[in-house]
Formats: structure tokens, C-alpha cells, sequence
């Protein structure tokens, strides 16, 4: 297969899709950093070596699609990537520790799941889920009338 990578004795494909949040869920500081946060993410896994096939930033999450080698484990490379990334934040954007405390931007824990052979589907979830929690968010609400309610 074309998508299969290789190192000296082994031929891999390991996708893997994963979602992690700021801590606190902070929606106003993610949405003024949105753009630094993508550039030091990138840079992160460009250094590891891990590709990143599909990536969108929430207001309150981050999904990625990853291409991670086996050599590596897949909470080493989240460690890695939550820890280095919080700390460049901090650098970048100073006031933060004094608005928010310690140097800590991510919240304990992550999703991870294996992608497999449904890569497309999750890439495409991926990409249209602002869209999509928009609309939901948008869609009229139907009130009910209680039944059981005297008018």
C-alpha cells in the first residue's frame, strides 16, 4: 500500500485520532491564540516526526488525525505534545501566568482512538464538525405544550 511507512524492519500504518481540551474549557483565551496554538502543534509533531493528515481547532478542543510510529507510544507522544506546547504558549503569550495562574494550558487527559480503515470518515468528521455543531446549535427548538397542565 501506498500509505504504509517503513523503518529498517517493519512496515507500519498507525493513524490515530485524538482530542484534547484547554483546561477549564477556556473558550476566550483558545479563540485569541487559535492560530499560535496550530503553528506550535505543527511544529511539534513536524519534530517527532509524526504526520498530522487532518486537524481542526474547536473553540473548546482540539480534534487531530495522526500519524504516529510505532516506535513511539501514543501517550509519550501526547505528553510530549501537551507539555512542550503548554510551555511555548506560556513563552509566547506571558500575561497568561499572571491571569491564569501556574504554566499549565491543557487540561488532565485526552481522547485517543485507532483509526484503521475508516480514515476518511474521521478526517471528514474532522472537518465538518464546527459546521455541524453550528447548525445543531441553530436548529429551532419545538415547545412542547404539557398535557397535564391546566390552562
Amino acid at each position: 500500500m501506498s500509505s504504509d511507512n517503513s523503518l529498517s524492519h517493519t512496515r507500519w500504518n498507525c493513524k490515530y485520532h485524538v482530542v484534547f481540551i484547554p483546561k477549564y474549557r477556556r473558550k476566550e483565551i483558545y479563540g485569541k491564540f487559535r492560530r499560535d496554538i496550530g503553528v506550535i502543534l505543527r511544529r511539534l509533531c513536524e519534530m517527532k516526526d509524526v504526520e498530522i493528515i487532518e486537524a481542526h481547532a474547536m473553540t473548546d478542543h482540539i480534534h487531530m488525525l495522526v500519524k504516529i510510529p510505532p516506535k513511539m507510544l501514543v501517550s509519550y507522544f501526547m505528553g510530549y505534545l501537551k507539555g512542550k506546547s503548554s510551555l511555548m504558549i506560556h513563552d509566547r503569550h506571558a500575561n497568561l501566568k499572571y491571569n491564569h495562574g501556574n504554566r499549565t494550558f491543557w487540561a488532565k487527559g485526552y481522547y485517543v482512538s485507532t483509526v484503521g480503515p475508516n480514515q476518511k470518515t474521521v478526517a471528514k468528521y474532522i472537518r465538518e464538525q464546527e459546521s455541524e455543531d453550528r447548525l445543531r446549535d441553530n436548529m429551532s427548538k419545538r415547545e412542547y405544550v404539557d398535557p397535564f397542565k391546566n390552562r
